[in-house]
């Protein structure tokens, strides 16, 4: 048991928390699938600490002079790692969260129960500050429970602080699905929360040697955990591979044992789905082509990714900024980042870290980018890229598109004869005035807007909302672009997903050239996943 939590306490529950993350990752996935089967919270919170560990591991044994005490570099290690690897919402928040508590104990000269009390109020300040709107329902409301909890307990006895912030925590996690409707339709609890959960309850384990026993939250049953490998890296290796992967667990497996004889540095993470499963693989090698045609032969590898070591030490530190404009964007689909690629700009694949965000800004060599995330979820992971890109001499500004079709027609306005800003302006304009739908099939049993669905129906999603459920795809997706016209436009943009059958794009296409003569269609193949059918209409 620990009266004070030092520098080696601090590294035992960033990796007692990895390894409870790792274990609980397939659950924490299922939990945000409403009702579409993009559920990934659990897969970017585990990279997102994987980059804190490996942040701590790399500088174990510096402590610079007159810096913060050994505990406080320890937490400051680890939020920076997590910042620089932070993966969607959930871990651009946990990073904050991490950066309040190394903020707030970096100068204290022991952190005893008050001490870590006040550091956890810091920590929900600065996630909440993180979000452009807050949500109550979510790991914010569950960090904020936590840290009331810690302050209410008002005592320096540090065991009692962590208990009572880990099972205020845990009763928060409990009452989200009455804070958040969306939450209670689909029968879960919030799966950023359910995370959190587990890093206040290693935690505890660090400081008391006890292992809180806590049910998972989660009505359904809890698929197993995806297979997380990490292995020290060599200089031998000079090329980094990255592919995302559809694929059966056991082709997997086999593909794994290939890869580890062909280099190090393997991480193989899976989505957590039963069947075919989405997984993303890291491997360093010196063989390219036998990489990639491991995962050939595993299944359908797609987003690949290849990076020789030499240009990236080149590229750091980075050249000065530039005079000029860039525009970096998110794509997921080999399509999509070829239409951006078209339009000039810098793609970077789907559900980026801020340091994979904050390298693509500053390979541009720019002075003044502009980064289109396309995603939700990857906005505020775009922002944190931009305020580190500031730091640097860079301008960089959030355009917060939500769809691949509103970045299209972001990227068609740019001007350089204009002043950025008024570029900018332009741009978002241009992005708002483009609204979307999305085409897929339901993952799971819930409850929506537009009613009861069950898993395998068609939904079409207009502005992020449930409009329309279907039996057949095509009459789906021909409905919902007529409910999108009857609004008024004059262009409509379809991207034909990965998943999608041959002819879809076309006889939506015809369809409007009957119902709807004087609107322009753009039909393209963007091979994205979960979505048969992206639609853009201006």
């Amino acid at each position: 048991m620990l009266d004070t939590l030092d520098a080696a306490a601090v590294r035992r529950w960033c990796a007692g928390g990895l390894a409870a993350l790792r274990d609980h990752q397939g659950e924490i996935d299922d939990l945000n699938v409403y009702p579409v089967p993009d559920g990934d919270t659990g897969t970017n919170l585990v990279l997102t600490l994987t980059s804190a560990q490996q942040a701590l591991t790399m500088d174990r044994d510096t402590l610079p002079e007159g810096g913060p005490t050994p505990h406080g570099h320890a937490l400051r290690l680890m939020a920076r790692g997590a910042l620089l690897g932070a993966r969607g919402n959930s871990g651009v928040i946990l990073s904050q969260i991490l950066r309040g508590l190394a903020d707030a104990l970096a100068a204290a000269p022991e952190v005893r129960g008050r001490q870590l009390a006040a550091a956890l109020r810091d920590a929900a300040t600065a996630a909440y500050a993180a979000v452009a709107r807050p949500v109550e329902g979510t790991l914010l409301s569950v960090v904020a429970a936590a840290a009331r909890a810690a302050e209410a307990a008002d005592t320096d006895d540090l065991r009692a602080v962590v208990r009572a912030a880990a099972e205020e925590a845990a009763r928060a996690l409990a009452r989200t699905p009455e804070q958040l409707p969306a939450l209670a339709r689909a029968g879960v609890v919030d799966a950023g929360g359910r995370g959190l959960c587990l890093l206040l309850d290693a935690l505890v384990e660090v400081v008391t040697g006890e292992s809180p026993q806590r049910p998972a939250p989660a009505r359904r049953p809890v698929r197993p955990p995806a297979v997380a490998v990490r292995e020290t890296g060599s200089d031998e290796y000079a090329y980094e591979v990255q592919f995302l992967l559809d694929a059966e667990r056991d082709a997997v497996e086999r593909m794994r044992q290939t890869l580890a004889g062909l280099g190090d540095s393997l991480v193989v993470v899976g989505d957590g789905a039963d069947g075919p499963r989405t997984w993303n693989v890291h491997v360093h090698v010196n063989d390219v082509g036998a990489a990639v045609e491991a995962g050939v032969v595993a299944g359908r590898p797609y987003q690949i990714s290849v990076t020789r070591f030499a240009d990236r030490a080149a590229a750091v530190p980075p050249a000065p900024p530039g005079d000029g404009r860039a525009a970096v964007v998110v794509a997921t689909g080999a399509g999509i980042a070829q239409l951006f690629a078209r339009e000039g700009a810098t793609v970077v694949p789907g559900n980026p870290s801020t340091g994979e965000l904050l390298d693509a800004i500053r390979a541009t060599t720019a002075a003044r980018v502009v980064v289109l995330p396309n995603d939700p979820n990857t906005q505020a992971v775009a922002s944190a890229a931009a305020r580190e890109a500031h730091a640097l001499g860079v301008k960089v500004s959030v355009v917060p598109t939500r769809s691949p079709v509103q970045a299209l027609a972001a990227l068609a306005v740019r001007d350089p004869k204009r002043r950025f800003e008024d570029d900018v302006i332009a741009m978002a304009e241009a992005a708002g005035a483009c609204r979307y739908a999305e085409v897929c099939w339901a993952g799971r049993e819930a409850l929506t807007v537009a009613g009861p669905c069950r898993q395998g129906d068609v939904l079409a999603l207009v502005e992020g909302e449930v409009h329309l459920i279907g039996a057949d795809l095509a009459d789906t997706c021909v409905a919902v672009v007529d409910r999108m016209l009857g609004g008024g436009g004059e262009l409509v943009t379809l991207l034909s997903g990965a998943d999608a059958p041959d002819g879809l794009a076309d006889a939506v296409r015809e369809h409007v050239a009957r119902r709807w003569p004087f609107v322009e269609v753009h039909a393209y193949p963007g091979d994205q996943p979960h979505y048969p059918l992206l639609v853009g209409v201006e």
